[in-house]
C-alpha cells in the first residue's frame, strides 16, 4: 500500500496580488496617468480664478508626501545614502517635475482657454525625445517617429474638429507659453527619471514632493501676503481632494513606473492621450456631441501610441 506522505506535494502556482499585476502592466500605468491629468486640466480650467494657483501646488506637493510618508519612511531610511549621493540630480527632478512644472501650468489655465491647452499638451512627446537627443543621445527610432506623428494627427483632428484650417485662427498668449513651458520643464523631467540612483518608488516621489513643495513655499507666501488666497468653500475641498490622491499621487507613481518598464521615448506618446480623454469627458460631462472626427482622432491616437510604444521600437545609441 502506497504512503501517500511520501508522495511530493502537489505544486501550486503562486497567486499574484492585484497590486503586483498592476505595477507590471506600463500601457496601463501609462494611460490612467493621462486620464488623470486630462481631469487635472479641465479642472484647473474650471477653477482657474478660484484656487490660488501657487498654493494649490504647494499644499498638493505638501499633501501627497504626508499622504506617503508613512509608508515611505523605512524605504526613505534604507535609501538616504543613494539620495544623499544623488542630490543636485534629486532637487533638479523636484524643481522640473514638481515645483515650476504644476506651479506654471496651473497658473497659466488663468489665462488660456482649454483648446489651446490641450494643443500645446500635444507637443509634450517632442519636448522629451529633444532632452534625451539633447542630454543622452537617446535618438528616435523611425516606429517612435512614426508614432508621434501619427497620435499627433489624431490629437488636432479631435481638437480641430476635423477643420485643419482652424489652424490659422488659433492664436496664443502668455498663457500659452506659460503652459509650453510647463511642458518643457516636464519633458526634461521625464528624459532625466531613468538616470536617477536605483531606490524604492516611495523614497523618490515622497523624496521629490517634499522637496518640490518647500521650493514653492516662499512663493506660495507671497500669493498669501498679496491678499490671494484659498476661498474654503466645497468646490476648493473637491478640487484638493481630486488633485491630492489622482493626478498627484496616483499619476507620478503610475507615470515614474511606466517610464522606468519601457523608457521615456516610448512612454512619450501617452501624452497624447491627455487631449483624447480631455475631449471625451467633454462628451460624458458637458454634453457634447459625439462627431466622426472624434473617432478619426481616437483610431489615429491609438495606432500612434501602440507603434511608438511596442518594445520593437526601443532601440537607442547611448547606454543610460
Amino acid at each position: 500500500m502506497t504512503d501517500l506522505r511520501a508522495l511530493p506535494a502537489p505544486a501550486t502556482t503562486p497567486r499574484r496580488s492585484p497590486l503586483n499585476w498592476l505595477n507590471n502592466q506600463p500601457y496601463l500605468l501609462l494611460s490612467l496617468t493621462s486620464l488623470f491629468w486630462a481631469a487635472n486640466i479641465v479642472l484647473a480650467r474650471h477653477v482657474g480664478s478660484h484656487v490660488p494657483p501657487v498654493t494649490l501646488t504647494t499644499i498638493r506637493w505638501f499633501g501627497v508626501f504626508l499622504i506617503l510618508l508613512p509608508f515611505a519612511w523605512p524605504h526613505l531610511k534604507q535609501d538616504w545614502p543613494k539620495l544623499r549621493s544623488a542630490l543636485p540630480l534629486m532637487l533638479l527632478l523636484s524643481a522640473v517635475g514638481f515645483a515650476f512644472n504644476n506651479a506654471i501650468s496651473y497658473w497659466a489655465m488663468q489665462y488660456t482657454e482649454a483648446l489651446n491647452a490641450l494643443l500645446i499638451q500635444s507637443a509634450g512627446p517632442l519636448f522629451v525625445a529633444l532632452w534625451s537627443l539633447i542630454l543622452f543621445g537617446v535618438r528616435l527610432t523611425p516606429a517612435q517617429l512614426a508614432g508621434i506623428a501619427i497620435s499627433l494627427a489624431g490629437v488636432l483632428t479631435i481638437i480641430l474638429r476635423g477643420d485643419f484650417s482652424a489652424l490659422a485662427s488659433i492664436s496664443f498668449n502668455r498663457g500659452d507659453i506659460m503652459f509650453g513651458a510647463s511642458l518643457v520643464s516636464f519633458g526634461l523631467y521625464s528624459a532625466l527619471i531613468p538616470r536617477r540612483p536605483k531606490i524604492h518608488q516611495l523614497s523618490l516621489i515622497s523624496f521629490t514632493t517634499c522637496c518640490g513643495a518647500l521650493m514653492l513655499l516662499p512663493v506660495a507666501a507671497w500669493e498669501f501676503l498679496n491678499g490671494v488666497t484659498l476661498k474654503l468653500d466645497v468646490l476648493t475641498f473637491a478640487t484638493l481632494g481630486y488633485t491630492l490622491i489622482f493626478p498627484s499621487t496616483l499619476a507620478y507613481l503610475f507615470f515614474n513606473r511606466g517610464v522606468a518598464l519601457i523608457g521615456p521615448n516610448r512612454a512619450a506618446p501617452f501624452f497624447h492621450l491627455v487631449p483624447v480623454f480631455g475631449s471625451a469627458m467633454a462628451i460624458l460631462l458637458l454634453g457634447e456631441t459625439l462627431a466622426p472626427f472624434h473617432l478619426i482622432g481616437y483610431a489615429l491616437v491609438l495606432a500612434g501610441v501602440i507603434i511608438a510604444s511596442r518594445q520593437g521600437s526601443a532601440k537607442t545609441s547611448a547606454k543610460p
